[in-house]
């Protein structure tokens, strides 16, 4: 018997909203790009997400053989993903009378993301007798351990949660040999169990090109220094570091003749208590005049932003992996990053950019000045993203987890196989 169809749990936030607001980002792309590949595997795939608007059809074809479905639970407007641990044993059971409609057997497996599909999908396994697998994207241990300077700690009950997750799952995915060591050391997680599968990029999408004509359509100039962040606005992400290295670069008047910061993305969750808060300190800063703040966009003008960008700025306290920096990367652009969590394996240090260590805005200042000052480094750092950006594409992403797939099938029933792709 072959691996016939699939449910793919994305509760909190559906593969159909705009990443970079909201609860929307590199997981919603993730969920996408996969579920897309899988189904050209010939595996047909049935995303669930709860759903947000009144206004919102039943099912929504994302793609040939991948269909998202909208479980009804709670109230449409308002409802935070923090308010959504309370929501569950609805998403539950809308999902169990989804699936009650159809013959028995109907799904072989289970992939969820993020842990409170991963309790959804705990329950459903155990219903239907499948397997399993769950990709935690971000932890609360590890997001607690690097926190955010007055950012809100995650509560107990996801830590509580993700426990529980790890230890129903049939197979964990990790995006890197750090989140697998992470599981291992902080959830006690079962190495024979973890399966590192890198994330992808759409290498089709994110090209190099000509950086003159990307600058001329965003309305930069040639000459400029254009420093770029994208993502959601919360102080996880640290946008607050690059604007005060920013700051720092600017008290050179040549420098600041010339600096242009760019920041792509809108507020998400605990950003949404000052949603003004990069305005205001861009002000505070005064340096209000050379940061231009966009909102997100469709991946033709994200690419468009990086290419126009000499460097994309990744500070994050916290990343499972950094899927901007590796779209940044296969655009050619260099990328300036923390060196925490995924982005030491997104971003090789010295080759497709530079890692930095703490969150110092001085010395992403220093280390920024470092490159845009050397026009052969520069070079160097664009030739070497491109190498390094090349060995993430989603094609790879998938056959990783095509393995998982079958590793967890024949850990439940050991005469399943799994169809080729």
């Amino acid at each position: 018997m072959a691996l016939r169809r699939i449910a793919v749990l994305s509760i909190h936030t559906s593969p159909l909203d705009q990443p970079g607001t909201g609860d929307a980002g590199g997981m919603n792309v993730y969920v996408v790009e996969t579920s897309t590949r899988i189904a050209e595997a010939g595996i047909e795939v049935e995303i669930y997400t709860r759903a947000t608007s009144s206004s919102l059809p039943p099912s929504v074809e994302l793609a040939p053989g991948v269909t998202v479905r909208h479980v009804t639970a709670g109230p449409f407007e308002g409802l935070t993903k923090d308010q959504l641990p309370g929501q569950l044993c609805a998403v539950t059971a809308g999902l169990l009378r989804a699936e009650a409609s159809r013959p028995e057997g109907w799904f072989d497996l289970i992939h969820s993301h993020y842990w409170l599909s991963g309790q959804v999908g705990w329950l459903a396994s155990e219903r239907w007798n499948v397997p399993l697998v769950h990709s935690m994207h971000t932890m609360a241990r590890v997001k607690n351990a690097e926190l955010a300077a007055g950012d809100t700690p995650e509560p107990e009950v996801r830590v509580i949660g993700e426990q529980q997750v790890v230890d129903a799952a049939t197979r964990l995915v990790a995006n890197t040999a750090d989140e697998k060591r992470q599981l291992i050391e902080l959830y006690g997680a079962d190495p024979q169990r973890v399966d590192i599968v890198h994330p992808g990029v759409d290498l089709a999408t994110f090209t190099p090109e000509d950086r003159a004509s990307a600058r001329r359509a965003k309305g930069l100039a040639s000459d400029s220094i254009v420093l770029l962040f994208v993502g959601r606005i919360q102080p996880l992400k640290a946008p607050d570091v690059l604007l005060g290295a920013a700051a720092v670069m600017a008290q050179d008047p040549a420098i600041r003749e010339r600096l242009r910061v760019v920041v792509c993305g809108g507020p998400s969750g605990s950003g949404l208590d000052r949603p003004n808060a990069l305005i205001e300190q861009a002000r505070a800063l005064g340096i209000q005049d050379i940061v231009r703040f966009e909102p997100p966009g469709d991946r033709a003008s994200l690419a468009d932003w990086y290419r126009a960008a000499d460097l994309t700025v990744v500070p994050s306290h916290s990343e499972s992996f950094g899927l901007v920096a590796v779209e940044s990367q296969a655009c050619g652009t260099p990328v300036v990053a923390a060196s925490v969590g995924g982005l030491r394996t997104a971003v090789a240090d010295g080759v497709s950019g530079a890692l930095v260590a703490g969150h110092d805005p001085r010395m992403y200042a220093e280390t920024i000045l470092r490159l845009v000052s050397h026009n052969a480094r520069m070079v160097e750092l664009q030739a070497g993203a491109r190498m390094h950006a090349a060995g993430f594409g989603w094609d790879n992403t998938t056959r990783g987890l095509l393995e998982t797939y079958h590793a967890a099938l024949q850990e439940s029933h050991p005469r399943l196989s799994l169809v080729s792709p």
